[in-house]
């Protein structure tokens, strides 16, 4: 047996990497290594284990946008060099299925970012698996069925068994760097995410009349990004769309606002940007014709920056409006996830 302790940190929205880091966990119990399992929720401090024994440290985390969600990245950043210890991550991403198939997401950045932090930490990287689990992220589709639920489970399962029980023998696993053209290709949209479009999908989360202020949705939030505002929760630019809260609400209080973020979307790139570019030929301040190409390469910066100050003057508008029965009941109406079809994700419990 290669190592003597097992140290596991992990970040899950709705429960699919706290699963995949349950099973890591219980192959390692079985092979008669010490265990620790570690949620960074809310982490003001890291915790490090002694490590006076041949250490495997692991990593697992959702993947959002592509890349490892904005608190795994701190965690990252602030975890202590650590000598003598080998570290593997586990990302989890969006899997499908479609009949009989399989359908893999896409890792993006989160598994390679995370290998070069932990590498110039010291680390010895010796293992980078992504775990097909299923999809869960509500804003863009109703949760899957129960019976594909499980079928994915049941082949991810057996998949991490086999990663875990070659890792901890010593064997080198990177099934991640497999798909490595690919996620080269996805670092533009990556950090396009990152920088913008996380925020504009933190500001599309909104508690309808349904809410009791029963404040679960508080203080079950990892990053502690929802506050009360009016006495409605709020979401603030910290949220990370890890979709807890959206899962936990016992009374299915929390709908994605899908035809105000439409409305929203057609205003600034339809009425509001040309408006602009108008006023600003008509006045000769530009000439797109005769600018250079630096400048056309800033203006879709511009119109994003313009996008995103917009989202956040609108969303404090959506929050006025929710106070009011009629506003609160049209906005409930036009979301999707309102209606029954529209399903929560339920993962199995472990």
């Amino acid at each position: 047996m290669k190592y003597d302790q097992l140290i596991i940190y992990y970040f899950s929205g709705t429960g699919n990497a706290r699963n995949a880091a349950i099973w890591i966990e219980k192959v390692a119990k079985e092979k008669g290594l010490k265990t620790h399992l570690i949620n960074i929720d809310r982490f003001k401090t890291i915790d490090v284990p002694e490590l006076s024994e041949k250490t495997l440290i692991g990593f697992c985390s959702p993947t959002h946008g592509f890349n490892m969600p904005p608190i795994v990245l701190k965690f990252l950043a602030k975890f202590p060099k650590v000598k003598n210890a080998d570290a593997f991550i586990l990302n989890t991403r969006g899997g499908l299925k479609l009949y009989r198939f399989f359908i893999p997401g896409l890792s993006g950045v989160a598994q390679l970012l995370p290998a070069l932090m932990l590498w110039y930490k010291g680390f010895g990287i010796v293992g980078m698996q992504p775990l097909d689990l299923p999809s869960n992220w509500l804003l863009l589709h109703p949760g899957l069925k129960k019976k594909v639920i499980n079928s994915i489970y049941e082949r991810c399962h057996g998949i991490v068994n086999i990663f875990a029980t070659n890792m901890l023998d010593g064997k080198r696993k990177y099934k991640a760097l497999l798909s490595l053209p690919v996620d080269l290709a996805l670092i533009p949209i990556s950090l396009g995410y990152y920088l913008f479009g996380r925020f504009f999908f933190a500001k599309t989360l909104v508690a309808t009349n349904a809410c009791t202020n029963c404040n679960v949705c508080i203080s079950q939030c990892p990053v502690e990004a929802i506050k009360i505002v009016d006495e409605r929760p709020f979401w603030t630019y910290k949220c990370e769309s890890c979709m807890r809260c959206v899962n936990s609400c016992p009374h299915r209080a929390i709908e994605t606002a899908h035809g105000f973020s439409g409305l929203i979307i057609v205003v600034v790139y339809v009425l509001l940007i040309p408006f602009i570019i108008s006023i600003l030929k008509y006045y000769d301040i530009l000439n797109i014709e005769k600018q250079s190409k630096l400048f056309g390469q800033f203006w879709s910066l511009i119109e994003t920056s313009i996008f995103i100050l917009f989202i956040f003057l609108s969303y404090k508008v959506l929050h006025f409006l929710m106070k009011y029965k009629i506003a609160n009941r049209i906005i409930t109406y036009c979301s999707l996830s309102k209606y029954k079809f529209w399903r929560r994700y339920k993962p199995p419990k472990y």
